[in-house]
């Protein structure tokens, strides 16, 4: 987990894979340093965001990224016994945010003049994976009342092929225990889809694809997860009833 810790540039600048991006969105919801990280990346981007766009060369992707792999921060530290400052704490993170800056700015600016992203296609390219779900034309959601244990839920996308759940109050998975998420398909088959925070309010893309899913459910398994249910779903959203 520690390492999802160093991924804050990269997602900054939108330099992670699906696979990566889908993790760490997970990740994001439950820790609030990595939270505040991409917040001060994304607001120095956005400084840049009006200056004038020329083409890149095409080796800058490839550079910058190798560039991030060298400077990503370390997981945030375990304070010690003894009280830790807020004035401590920023000093050390005001050490290493000079590199990431430096990084997101390569994303953006070339010599003396601003550059587009070609990898990025069009407007959707800038979506986070679970926003190109959320927003896409042919989206759509089941939801289920989970009663005291809170309100969750799944939109998906056929042109996406991919889902997202999203949670309201939900309540935490017992001590020991994990939220894990499925794809159901329909043969009944089901296909580890990941493994969900314990955060009462969040989003997250399933992992994998839901071309041939027909539902998505919950089940509670061990911390760490299970590759087959362990315990009957505590929710279940049929896709193909999804409005």
């Amino acid at each position: 987990m520690s390492d999802l810790h160093k991924l804050t540039g990269a997602y900054a600048v939108d330099a992670l894979d699906d696979l990566e991006r889908a993790r760490f969105e997970q990740h994001l919801a439950a820790c609030e340093d990595c939270r505040a990280e991409v917040a001060e990346l994304r607001e120095t981007a956005a400084l840049l965001a009006d200056a004038s766009a020329v083409a890149p060369p095409e080796s800058l992707r490839s550079s910058v990224l190798a560039g991030i792999s060298q400077v990503r921060p370390l997981p945030p530290e375990v304070p010690s016994a003894s009280v830790t400052s807020l004035d401590e704490t920023r000093g050390r993170r005001r050490g290493w945010m000079p590199f990431l800056v430096a990084a997101a700015l390569a994303l953006v600016v070339g010599i003396g003049a601003a550059v587009t992203q070609p990898w990025a296609g069009d407007d959707r390219g800038n979506l986070t994976a679970a926003e190109q779900v959320l927003q896409a034309d042919d989206a759509r959601e089941v939801a289920h009342d989970l009663g005291e244990a809170g309100r969750a839920t799944v939109t998906w996308s056929k042109s996406q092929e991919r889902a997202v759940i999203t949670t309201e109050d939900m309540v935490a998975a017992p001590d020991g225990k994990a939220y894990e998420l499925w794809f159901v398909g329909e043969d009944g088959g089901f296909t580890s889809a990941g493994l969900m925070a314990d955060a009462p309010d969040q989003t997250v893309v399933l992992t994998g694809t839901a071309k041939d899913a027909a539902a998505v459910g919950i089940t509670v398994e061990p911390d760490g997860g299970s590759d087959q249910p362990t315990t009957e779903p505590i929710a279940v959203f049929d896709l193909t009833k999804a409005a």
